[in-house]
């Protein structure tokens, strides 16, 4: 595993991020502490969590680990805030985060979400003003959409203010949409990418098939607005390639998902969640696999 510049912001970062969603949502303290102990053991060092992962619940986890650890010197900590973007919600959501994540500044500070007619000239002030106060070293957005880095951009060259130096936007085999303008404007403007959702929320597991009913406590039934991004015929086309394509290599449907992933040289770093120490060291495997030249050039270039 390599490490990588993310961006303009200073920061160095392992290629594998470990991103916090399941941390007291999915698993408990004990289990998290132990995702995080393999995390670091393996080489990673940028670690993403936000206010709405479990209420906050994430957040507290990981500063938890942290201080019992004494690591927080040694890792790049990103998170976001979520809801409105107005300037009194930034501030005071920053200030939560830090006190659940026990620490004095926030290395990544994220917009999680675009909000539909939001004040954006008050949200970057917001933000540089936490850059200014030292609480936040760099800032990012999360789930934004090619012309709204963009609309922000030019707001952060008119006003004089810190640009947005890093995106977080989903990526895998079966949602690629981002290639066509997103990662290019990144590419100009030197902006880091943090990739996530690798297996497509565990479509590319190769548990979902076209016209089966969905497990129950599955991610799709429990999250059921993940089901238009992925249960479509091109993403349904992409499984068919890819479960071919294992019966091919004698490697599993999500290690070869994996290893797609993590080998695109356009992103930064590509986040993975983990319920368990087995697998984060799935990463690494499909990381590390052999494969055959040209394996995925049947899904384009």
């Amino acid at each position: 595993m390599e490490n990588r510049q993310l961006g303009t912001t200073g920061f160095t970062v392992s290629s594998i991020g470990m991103g916090c969603v399941t941390f007291g949502r999915e698993i408990d303290e004990q289990t998290s502490f132990e995702v995080l102990d393999r995390a670091v053991d393996r080489g990673i060092n940028l670690f993403d969590s936000a206010a709405a992962y479990a209420a906050g619940a994430s957040e507290s986890v990981l500063g938890r680990w942290m201080a019992d650890r004494g690591c927080r010197d040694r890792i790049v900590l990103a998170t976001k805030v979520n809801g409105t973007l107005t300037r009194n919600h930034i501030l005071r959501s920053a200030e939560d985060s830090l006190k659940r994540l026990r620490t004095d500044r926030i290395d990544l500070f994220q917009l999680h979400h675009w909000v539909e007619d939001a004040p954006l000239d008050e949200a970057l002030g917001a933000l540089n003003d936490l850059v200014a106060a030292g609480k936040v070293r760099s800032i990012g957005c999360s789930n934004w959409r090619a012309w709204q880095l963009a609309k922000a951009l030019i707001h952060a060259a008119h006003d004089g203010g810190q640009a947005i130096q890093s995106i977080q936007p989903p990526y895998n085999l079966a949602q690629r949409d981002i290639e066509a303008d997103l990662l290019p404007l990144c590419a100009d403007r030197n902006i880091g990418v943090i990739s996530y959702s690798p297996l497509a929320a565990g479509f590319l597991s190769g548990k979902y098939r076209r016209g089966q009913d969905i497990p129950k406590g599955s991610r799709f039934d429990v999250i059921p607005e993940h089901q238009p991004i992925y249960f479509t015929d091109h993403g349904y086309e992409v499984l068919e390639k890819l479960e071919t394509l294992a019966h091919e290599t004698g490697r599993s449907m999500i290690q070869l998902a994996l290893a797609w992933a993590l080998t695109r040289t356009n992103v930064t770093s590509v986040l993975i969640g983990a319920r368990n120490v087995a697998q984060v060291d799935q990463a690494f495997d499909a990381l590390e696999m052999s494969l055959p030249d040209g394996a995925f050039e049947r899904f384009g270039t």
